[in-house]
């Protein structure tokens, strides 16, 4: 079966956590949750499809939580809808 991989952002580790102990339900091959960024030090890119004018995105504030997943292609849609719903930005 192929593997599939899920970035997920969430503002709190409580948040990640519990989402975390649903996901052990589903075929996971490999989870990890991680803090990122520091504004004093930490630079971003983005590559994305779209033109940007790389400003500053509301969108994201305070989402420096990071849930990554290793799954099972079975659990990919089962997974997403689970972390959506917690409040996750995929």
């Amino acid at each position: 079966m192929m593997e599939k991989n899920i970035l997920a952002y969430f503002k709190s580790p409580e948040q990640a956590d519990g989402v975390a102990r649903k996901l052990q339900s589903l075929r996971i091959v490999d989870m990890s949750i991680d803090r990122f960024g520091d504004a004093g030090t930490a630079t971003a890119t983005t590559i994305t499809s779209e033109w940007s004018n790389g400003g500053y995105d509301d969108v994201t504030k305070g989402y420096d939580i990071l849930l990554t997943l290793v799954l099972e292609e079975s659990s990919l849609e089962p997974a997403k809808r689970i972390i959506e719903e917690a409040g996750g930005m995929i």
